[in-house]
């Protein structure tokens, strides 16, 4: 059975997260979930998420989630900025919320550094 889309395509952060991933060299978007994911052979970014709270499910759909490098990844998980995402989380994944404020700058560094942890050489290498 089919997940119910959980976002607006027309919505503008979304724009700007799929200009930022698309952009990487061999790049597609696909719905997983009922959200966006980026992918080459595996995915490097889910655009919105969710966490488990308290036995509740707490969205997150203004949100990136990312593999990050893993030499960045216990600053990281230091930085009240991020959330363990659900289901994700255990296999190093994290969350950050998006809104006006957004540095974008660090959206792109985050979103390249997670596609460099999943995308195959040969496409690391066209960077």
């Amino acid at each position: 059975m089919a997940h119910p889309l959980m976002f607006d395509s027309d919505d503008p952060l979304l724009a700007r997260v799929r200009s930022i991933a698309l952009a990487l060299p061999g790049a597609g978007e696909k719905s997983s979930h009922g959200r966006p994911a980026f992918f080459t052979q595996k995915v490097f970014c889910y655009f919105g998420g969710s966490v488990r709270a308290d036995g509740e499910w707490v969205p997150h759909d203004a949100a990136v989630m990312v593999r990050p490098d893993p030499e960045d990844e216990p600053a990281l998980r230091q930085d009240v900025r991020f959330w363990i995402p659900a289901y994700l989380g255990p296999s190093g994944w994290l969350g950050i919320d998006l809104d006006d404020s957004t540095d974008w700058q660090e959206i792109a560094e985050l979103i390249d550094a997670s596609y460099r942890v999943t995308a195959p050489h040969r496409l690391i290498a066209d960077l």
